[in-house]
């Protein structure tokens, strides 16, 4: 069983025989209320995004899934191909199911699919990704009193806040989680 207060992006539980993935969550503890745990969930079966408040101390049953490793081929129209790197197999899956992932993979990026009883319910990058800046500002030498941030867009068209001595043509490590620059790589 898993509390309410325990769940976290990307895990799945059982609610009234219907299983769901999280896709985001937020803890929130008002004056003299008690606390409350919102949550956009995914129900894996029909795709539906519903969203719910829960008390932190309500349980759920936790659901466990298959995780396989394959490649990202390429696109065609609203279909993307993913090769499984053991059996060489191509399949093909929609949009709405790597909508979510597409800002943080390249053409012969691994991804994470996630199965739920030989169904994809999820396609997710790495935790941690490396991709090239296309466009920024130029660095600014010399401003070293504060953490400066400013945009940059990545290879991928995602735009993310980098410090300012990252230039174009330089590759950042981005965390897949958040969204978030982590270093220079």
């Amino acid at each position: 069983m898993i509390a309410a207060v325990e769940l976290r992006k990307g895990m799945c539980f059982e609610r009234n025989g219907q299983i769901f993935t999280v896709v985001d969550f937020q803890h929130n503890k008002h004056g003299r209320g008690s606390a409350v745990v919102w949550v956009k969930m995914k129900n894996v079966q029909t795709g539906a995004v519903v969203e719910d408040t829960f008390n932190p101390t309500d349980k759920f049953p936790k659901v466990t899934f298959q995780e396989k490793e394959m490649t990202y081929l390429y696109n065609d129209g609203d279909l993307y191909y993913f090769m499984d790197p053991e059996t060489f197999e191509q399949f093909p899956y929609e949009k709405s199911l790597v909508e979510d992932a597409l800002p943080y993979i390249l053409e012969n990026t691994n991804v994470i699919v996630k199965l739920f009883k030989d169904k994809v319910f999820s396609i997710a990058p790495q935790l941690f990704v490396h991709l090239k800046v296309v466009d920024c500002e130029p660095g600014v030498q010399g401003d070293t009193t504060k953490m400066a941030f400013k945009p940059a867009k990545l290879e991928t068209g995602l735009v993310v806040q980098v410090p300012l001595f990252i230039n174009i043509g330089e590759s950042v490590k981005i965390d897949t989680r958040t969204g978030e620059y982590v270093e220079r790589s």
